[in-house]
């Protein structure tokens, strides 16, 4: 089995790049979350970020907030 460690990274990674294909800021994503009613501060996402540990819930709001339909998991 593998480490919570590597998949809290890979999940990190994913958020991170999608944020940065849509060059949206940690301060961009706090004001699209509350467009869609999820309040979040700055520091607190940044946070959640740096740890890459979050809910698949959060996972999917932002992911929601950016216009994401899709995500892709790897390149193979």
């Amino acid at each position: 089995m593998q480490d919570n460690a590597m998949w809290e990274a890979r999940v990190k990674g994913l958020l991170k790049a999608e944020l940065k294909k849509r060059g949206v800021s940690y301060l961009q994503l706090v004001e699209k979350l509350a467009a869609i009613g999820v309040v979040e501060s700055e520091p607190n996402i940044r946070n959640k970020l740096a740890r890459g540990k979050f809910t698949a819930v959060f996972l999917v709001q932002c992911l929601e907030a950016i216009g994401a339909t899709s995500l892709r998991l790897s390149d193979g």
